[in-house]
């Protein structure tokens, strides 16, 4: 500390103290009284869900539409085949 002289060596341990004391009085300022974190977040929605969509079919389903559409495509394809 000598190398840097009184004025610089007293900086430092202020800026020192500043920094390790601010994170501590925030948290207690939060931790013992909730108010102040339910003012300070309460107005503030973080997580926005989009509305639920349609479930997509079961396989059941897909397979009996994939029955349905092969069926319709080979009726489709024996009148085409008569004419």
């Amino acid at each position: 500390m000598s190398s840097l002289g009184a004025g610089k060596g007293l900086l430092e341990v202020g800026k020192f103290a500043v920094y390790v004391s601010v994170p501590i009085v925030l948290m207690f300022s939060f931790a013992n009284n909730t108010k102040n974190l339910q003012k300070f977040m309460g107005g503030r929605s973080y997580v926005v869900y989009p509305p639920e969509a349609p479930r997509p079919p079961s396989p059941e389903e897909m397979r009996e539409m994939a029955r349905e559409l092969a069926h319709k495509r080979n009726i489709q394809s024996s009148r085409d085949a008569g004419l």
